[in-house]
């Protein structure tokens, strides 16, 4: 049998076999498996538990279970309510202040915790209340913390930027700066977008009490006095410095990733024991629990994706594929096209863990032959990724948002996220036009390659 008809066959055994409901991570082990028996030599079976466990046995996913450590206390802890509450008092008296007050919640969030669940379901269930109390629509609500949480897989210190920087054998400094400048571009154009929409919805809402109508909450007044806002700043001040410690020690050479995110850990447990007091063996189990549970997901996710890929690669399907797409020689634009179209595709039934550890053996290949930049590229694929985590059918972030708001529709939310599905959009054409946007920064602190 030919490796692209094994390729074939693979590729629908594979969806098959998701689509039965099976968890991922042992749906792409039982696939790989299964050709192991059939296709490769009797004795791979006996290897199948060395190789997951080499594949995983790396330094560099070493830092995934600190990272959620650290995003975890945080999380879970009165840290995000009272980051969002020191932010939208300070930026109240600006146009949907409320909204970019929620933007500005979730990129800093997600630049400590480094996860976009996390990030949605800590801002959110102060966020979407709030701003539904003052007015805005549930599910312009709704949109912009499911938009602001996708920030989670882009900002570092990304979990998926980390599984890409091994999957792509690229420098994970270079990769996290690299993602700082689109980071800074999503806030911006949400953040505008927020504006917008405010002053419509409050042009609507006076517009309807002018003409008898009841009056929004959008209407009301509401203030804070200098000395109100100054108070907020003593609880969020120790977590921006956390956030700034750890990048200094991280981009300053000072630690290695691994080492950078346990000291964030560190930190981050001493100062939820030292702001709230939260250092009883009852108050830390909630971060410890879901940090188990998370990391033994991702981490399982991982083996098995990996098993996955070095089945492709041992049956040559990978390096196939790869031959097969630099044989159609499309243009260097019209190929990227085609890999970030096939991305999308994914994102509707997968999560980003599980495309990038399957793709890359495919899609790295011919993108390095036609000359692109892999760290350009993990960026924009991470942006086209954040897509996933918004539109249907799997869309993460809408079920998280579902999960914090039930009494608003899901089409609503659906709805409320479609004008940022158009703003990523536009982000991923001007990294296409303006690649430095990416790269500028991490050629100036690290050097050009």
């Amino acid at each position: 049998m030919s490796p692209l008809t094994l390729g074939v066959l693979y590729g629908i055994v594979t969806i098959v076999v998701m689509c039965s409901g099976m968890p991922i991570a042992f749906a792409l082990g039982a696939v790989a498996t299964g050709f192991m028996y059939f296709f490769m030599p009797a004795s791979s079976l006996d290897t199948v538990t060395q190789n997951v466990y080499e594949e995983i046995a790396s330094v560099t996913l070493l830092s995934i279970p600190l990272f959620i450590l650290k995003g975890a206390a945080i999380g879970k802890s009165p840290a995000g309510r009272d980051l969002y509450s020191a932010i939208h008092a300070w930026l109240n008296r600006v146009p949907g202040g409320l909204g970019i007050a929620n933007v500005f919640a979730c990129a800093l969030f997600a630049a400590m915790a480094g996860s976009s669940p996390a990030t949605c379901s800590a801002i959110g269930s102060a966020g979407i209340p709030e701003m539904r109390r003052r007015g805005y629509s549930p599910g312009f609500a709704a949109g912009i913390i499911a938009a602001g949480g996708t920030l989670g897989i882009l900002l570092p210190p990304s979990i998926t930027m980390i599984l890409y920087a091994v999957a792509s054998e690229q420098s994970l400094g270079r990769l996290f700066l690299a993602g700082v400048g689109p980071g800074v571009l999503l806030v911006i154009l949400f953040a505008g977008y927020a504006v917008h929409r405010a002053r419509k919805e409050y042009r609507i809402a006076h517009a309807v009490y002018s003409q008898g109508g009841v009056k929004s909450a959008y209407l009301d007044d509401e203030h804070f006095t200098l000395a109100q806002k100054v108070e907020m700043l003593p609880r969020v001040l120790p977590f921006l410095i956390l956030l700034i410690g750890v990048m200094i020690a991280l981009y300053g050479g000072f630690a290695t990733p691994s080492e950078t995110a346990g000291l964030g850990a560190l930190l981050a447990i001493v100062l939820i024991a030292v702001v709230y007091r939260m250092w009883r063996p009852r108050e830390l189990m909630p971060f410890l629990n879901s940090t188990i549970k998370e990391s033994c997901m991702l981490l399982l996710i991982i083996g098995m994706s990996l098993l996955y890929s070095y089945v492709m690669s041992y049956l040559h399907i990978s390096q196939s594929a790869a031959q097969w797409v630099v044989a159609l020689h499309l243009s260097k634009w019209l190929l990227l096209a085609v890999i970030l179209l096939m991305v999308i595709v994914l994102g509707f039934f997968l999560p980003p863990v599980s495309i990038i550890l399957m793709t890359a053996p495919i899609i790295l290949p011919p993108l390095r032959e036609a000359g692109f930049d892999l760290i350009w590229f993990g960026v924009v694929m991470t942006v086209v990724m954040e897509m996933g985590l918004i539109h249907p059918p799997v869309g993460l972030n809408l079920f998280v948002i579902k999960n914090i708001a039930p009494d608003i529709p899901l089409s609503d939310v659906i709805k409320g996220t479609l004008p940022f599905l158009l703003l990523m959009f536009l982000a991923i054409i001007l990294l296409c036009l303006f690649p430095g946007i990416a790269t500028g920064l991490p050629d100036m602190l690290m050097g050009v390659r």
